[in-house]
């Protein structure tokens, strides 16, 4: 259930703010694509969090959270967080690689536990990834964010976030030095080839960087 609340927090905005006055763009097979599983699956998930109230859908088929669905999703993200900073802080994983250990790993701790985590880190602002550990705070940095796939060439940016769901991708965004804070500017767009030209701007001597449409959606930035 924990997982599938997860996916469809991330579905209802690209960067993870629940906006029900703007309506949700998860459905059920968004859900199934996300996650890797049958559309028979989803269906049957979807029943029982609309059974227990944590789910309905409007008029068009669209997944919307109640009030109690949202919280318990932000619950379910919260210590999503938490887990992957403990797995790198603690016991020396690395970023990549405690998302996934994260999703294995989310519904073995109880919320004591997870507080006690939480504690023992040190209250941290925001998990491996770049995203706030708050709810709260999320939402309220999310205004000022938006994806690198929004820039125009001469535009630069700092990356804030990194968007999780892709495991491959993130190990990619890793590897190529696309990680929270380090700063981009842009150099080329080219829409009907769905990538964009990027520099590093710690790399002085690097070559520059082809990015595509896929992975720029996926790194969200604040505009410099």
């Amino acid at each position: 259930m924990e997982d599938y609340l997860e996916a469809i927090y991330f579905l209802v905005s690209p960067i993870g703010e629940y906006q029900p006055a703007e309506g949700s763009p998860a459905n059920a097979a968004r859900v199934a694509d996300m996650l890797g599983i049958s559309r028979a699956a989803v269906g049957e998930m979807l029943k029982r969090l609309g059974s227990e109230g944590l789910l309905k859908r409007d008029g068009s088929r669209e997944l919307v959270f109640t009030k109690a669905g949202a919280e318990r999703a932000e619950q379910v993200v919260r210590s999503h967080r938490i887990i992957e900073r403990f797995l790198t802080d603690f016991l020396g994983y690395s970023p990549a690689g405690a998302h996934e250990h994260a999703d294995a790993l989310g519904d073995a701790f109880t919320p004591d536990m997870i507080d006690r985590m939480n504690e023992r880190l040190g209250f941290p602002d925001r998990c491996p990834h770049g995203w706030p550990i708050s709810p709260d705070a999320e939402r309220a940095e999310n205004a000022d964010l938006l994806a690198l796939s929004d820039l125009g060439a001469g535009d630069g940016c700092e990356v804030m976030r990194l968007v999780e769901h892709d495991g491959a991708l993130l190990h990619w965004y890793y590897d190529e030095g696309f990680v929270p804070g380090a700063t981009l500017s842009v150099l080329d767009v080219q829409p009907a080839a769905g990538h964009m030209t990027v520099k590093l701007a710690d790399e002085k001597k690097a070559p520059e960087r082809m990015i595509a449409e896929k992975a720029a959606r996926g790194l969200i930035v604040r505009r410099s």
